[in-house]
């Protein structure tokens, strides 16, 4: 899944998205329901592996069923 498809989901499910500071290859996102902020790699077109998504969802205290289905 690449990070377009995963903002995609986040966005749907509320969280919303820090703007950036400065450069760099992840961004920031925020769950305003739980107070949890995590780190998205943004690597293009690359995708991003399994795990790395699964520990987004679960940093941001969302339910990994949710973000599958959303």
């Amino acid at each position: 899944m690449k990070y377009r498809e995963v903002a995609a989901k986040l966005h749907r499910l509320g969280c919303i998205e820090i703007p950036r500071r400065s450069g760099g290859s992840h961004r920031k996102w925020h769950n305003p329901e739980k107070q949890k902020i995590a780190p998205v790699p943004d690597w293009g077109n690359k995708s991003l592996k399994l795990g790395t998504i699964r520990a987004i969802v679960r940093q941001l205290g969302l339910d990994w069923e949710a973000f599958k289905n959303a």
